[in-house]
């Protein structure tokens, strides 16, 4: 590690106001941050903790409508259970210390391409809460490790719709306990969504193909035979373009099952 200034304030309004000094770096659960620090692949100056903002952490119910705190940890969402098939995704995210202190705004943030939080608010639609706006799913996540955000913008909670049914088919690489390839599948009353992470190149990801079979029926035999091109999937020592393509296809029939 290397020395760096620390700031843990306790409002929005603070840390907006921290984060406006220069070479200043938002800190969630740490998670990712705190082992690119001991690489010293980041090497910020200073440190602005969210872990201390109070209006940013619960989750509350809003109509049909799921209100999660930005700085809500894993374990608090997984013993929610409001959306079962958030909760769960939820409580299978890496080990309980990565749950206990990696929250939902820092995983959404972050953006990581094999995180499974990106591919429930993409799956279920949601929209991303910050300091300055609401930004749907759809148009928050840009690329791998990329987002909509701006510089010293926060996210500040994340709005969950209550679907019809839902589930999230994972799976796991073993030893990070990331998805090798996740799959979330929602129906609502404006259709069914397929979101899909750990797979691409370009990050979490919607099949339009897959929900488009869905939509007239909602079965995992509707996706029968059925896999995304595999041109633009990862490929490395876990597995190849083609395995990642498949698995999509698998995920995702599990997933259907499920959530019937």
């Amino acid at each position: 590690m290397y020395n760096f200034e620390f700031e843990r304030p306790t409002s929005v309004a603070d840390a907006v106001k921290a984060l406006g000094q220069e070479e200043a770096q938002p800190l969630a659960g740490g998670q990712t941050l705190i082992p690119t620090l001991k690489q010293r692949l980041a090497m910020p100056s200073k440190l602005v903790s969210l872990s201390g903002i109070s209006e940013m952490k619960g989750i509350t119910q809003e109509g049909r409508t799921l209100v999660v705190g930005a700085a809500t940890v894993h374990a608090d969402v997984a013993a929610d259970g409001t959306i079962a098939a958030l909760s769960d995704l939820a409580g299978n995210i890496g080990d309980p210390a990565v749950r206990n202190r990696g929250t939902i705004g820092g995983s959404v943030a972050n953006n990581d391409p094999s995180a499974c939080y990106p591919a429930a608010a993409l799956g279920l639609g949601a929209t991303i809460v910050t300091d300055r706006r609401e930004i749907a799913a759809d148009d928050f996540f840009t690329g791998m490790f990329e987002t909509a955000l701006d510089e010293g913008e926060i996210v500040t909670a994340v709005k969950f719709p209550q679907p019809e049914a839902a589930a999230y088919a994972k799976f796991e690489q073993p030893a990070s306990r990331f998805a090798l390839v996740g799959v979330f599948v929602a129906r609502t009353g404006e259709g069914v969504r397929v979101a899909v992470t750990g797979a691409s190149e370009g990050g979490v990801f919607r099949w339009r193909e897959a929900e488009t079979a869905l939509a007239s029926d909602f079965s995992a035999g509707a996706l029968d035979g059925m896999a995304p091109e595999a041109d633009d999937m990862i490929s490395d020592l876990h597995g190849s373009a083609a395995y990642r393509a498949h698995l999509v296809g698998v995920m995702a029939r599990r997933a259907v099952a499920a959530a019937r």
